[in-house]
């Protein structure tokens, strides 16, 4: 028996659930500042036609915009899949603290995976990066997702 979720991580599966459920690919991302959920979203690519809206950078954008600052450097994100070059990014501009992952993503990540975009001399910050946080069940969620569309 493996230890209890941080609540964070469980909030996030709980949204890429939702997102399933609607037809996203199954993401979720929490942000947090100490205590308090400062943000969180779900993959909102299908029903926005963004194909930027991934579960990342929208929280990222909700907390920029509740905290006032582009800066999140006194927060953490928690997210089900390992980022992807484009959130990478998005999440070394944020300046955001640490990143907590469910899911590694062999085929589309960029942190332990692909470019592993934080480990490039021109990335200007890194944040401390822990994966398989919920893995099971963000790779279940995934896993089921995409196979009920085969």
């Amino acid at each position: 028996m493996g230890f209890p979720l941080p609540y964070p991580m469980r909030l996030a599966l709980d949204l890429a659930a939702e997102a399933a459920a609607a037809g996203e690919v199954p993401v979720g991302a929490v942000i947090v500042r100490g205590d308090e959920v400062v943000a969180a979203a779900a993959n909102a690519m299908c029903g926005g036609t963004d194909p930027t809206a991934h579960a990342e950078i929208e929280a990222i954008r909700a907390a920029s915009a509740r905290l006032g600052a582009q800066r999140l450097d006194d927060c953490d994100l928690y997210v089900t899949l390992e980022p992807c070059a484009m959130c990478a990014g998005a999440i070394s501009h944020a300046r955001l603290r640490r990143l907590y992952y469910g899911a590694d993503d062999p085929k589309g990540g960029a942190v332990a995976n692909g470019p592993r975009f934080f480990t490039q001399a021109t990335c200007h910050h890194r944040p401390e990066t822990y994966g398989g946080i919920g893995e099971g069940e963000a790779s279940a969620l995934l896993r089921d997702f995409f196979a009920a569309r085969r």
